[in-house]
């Protein structure tokens, strides 16, 4: 319906400049000087000379509002329309909290996982410190038992005198 109703004004409109093309080009063999911005009114469409040159001539064409011959609409019509306006606007609304319901609990989600993985890693670390520290501590403790050894290996030796 709209292409159809294009092409008839694509074809109205283009009617109309050829019009106005032989309506300028008998006007300019009576006047060879045209006023500057002189208006020119078809029907429904409205052509303003803007400039004329050697080179060309340039026009502005200006259709009228289409509300001018639109159809007349009646109450239950515009009733009818702002009622479905409203219930546009509404369910535009509720879909946009349901999408920052969604986007809020996903970033719960994220957060949830980043604390949980967080927590993981800071249990495994707190094990291989604790790991680590049992082992010096382990190596220490064999270090200096080897000493006391060795030193109680020293003080049972008897020492000759000569």
């Amino acid at each position: 319906m709209i292409l159809s109703f294009l092409k008839a004004a694509i074809s109205t409109l283009s009617y109309k400049i050829k019009e106005m093309s032989m309506l300028s080009l008998i006007c300019s063999c009576f006047y060879t000087q045209p006023h500057p911005n002189s208006l020119y009114q078809y029907g429904d469409l409205e052509v303003k000379g803007l400039s004329k040159r050697a080179s060309g001539q340039s026009f502005e064409i200006i259709l009228k509002d289409p509300d001018q011959c639109g159809i007349k609409a009646t109450l239950e019509e515009l009733q009818r329309r702002l009622e479905a306006a409203e219930e546009r606007r509404k369910s535009l609304e509720d879909l946009l909290l349901k999408q920052l319901a969604e986007k809020r609990e996903h970033e719960q989600e994220v957060l949830y996982k980043a604390r949980e993985e967080n927590n993981i890693f800071s249990k495994k670390t707190e094990e291989k410190l604790t790991q680590k520290m049992e082992v010096n501590q382990e190596n220490r403790e064999a270090h200096l038992n080897a000493l006391k050894q060795r030193l109680r290996e020293k003080a049972s030796v008897p020492i000759l005198v000569t």
